[in-house]
């Protein structure tokens, strides 16, 4: 598929759209109590944002384009690793006793 092709059938906001979704069931799972695996979730959704931002065509990320496209994605894709290494971590650790 061309990338004029790609520009026609995907909606401006939809990059967006597939993040807020991931990040929304994050902050849901956060709330009921399951915290470990809303973080993971949001930091799938800053991996997704990372390769929507590397993949799409500039004019088509609409909102994901905040900084230049080597920046957005070093930082989308440096957080969401960060976070969900953290959460499991965490969750490793407290599986073997706090030590």
């Amino acid at each position: 598929m061309s990338s004029s092709g790609l520009r026609s059938k995907l909606p401006l906001h939809a990059p967006l759209a597939l993040v807020l979704l991931i990040a929304a069931a994050g902050m849901v799972r956060v709330l009921t109590q399951h915290w470990r695996e809303g973080a993971v979730l949001l930091g799938g959704a800053m991996i997704v944002a990372a390769v929507l931002r590397a993949v799409l065509p500039s004019d088509r990320v609409g909102l994901l384009a905040v900084r230049s496209r080597p920046v957005d994605v070093l930082c989308y894709a440096g957080f969401g690793v960060v976070m969900s290494i953290i959460a499991v971590q965490i969750t490793a650790s407290l599986l073997n006793g706090g030590t």
